[in-house]
């Protein structure tokens, strides 16, 4: 069973249970699998269902912190629920000790000394990561504190 089947068996077993808010976020996942899935003009596998519900999730992450600043718990409650459902979906995230190892042995294999080469070591530290659903704002934050 692909990733895009099962959440659309999640999706129906959340209808016959009648939970709204995992119905609700699961059909916002299915519309935006079937709108790139559209854009590409073929099946998706499941790298590319993974990475979209990564985008998903950095949508959320984003909409949370602007909703915080601007005084509204509530929607940032909402949507907060809504990653910890899409995350159900993508692997265990890396931890921020994989992705410092992960820096630390980029650097050292490029020879990274100064911030000019943060690009190439980005680069070399997502690639690396590539299965672990490593963030990249963690990701670029070690960088900076490795090559400063």
């Amino acid at each position: 069973m692909t990733l895009g089947e099962k959440i659309v068996s999640d999706l129906t077993a959340s209808m016959k249970a009648q939970d709204a808010a995992r119905t609700s976020t699961l059909r916002m996942v299915k519309a935006a699998i079937m709108n790139r899935k559209i854009e590409k003009g073929s099946e998706l596998d499941d790298d590319e269902v993974s990475k979209l519900l990564r985008s998903l999730v950095k949508q959320r992450k984003d909409s949370i912190e602007q909703y915080e600043k601007a005084g509204r718990q509530e929607l940032a409650d909402k949507e907060a629920s809504e990653i910890e459902v899409i995350e159900a979906y993508l692997p265990q995230a890396a931890s921020r000790e994989e992705i410092e190892a992960a820096v630390t042995e980029v650097i050292a294999s490029t020879g990274a000394s100064s911030m000019k080469d943060m690009g190439t070591v980005m680069k070399a530290v997502q690639a690396a990561l590539a299965g672990k659903n490593a963030d990249g704002k963690t990701v670029s934050e070690v960088v900076k504190s490795k090559l400063s």
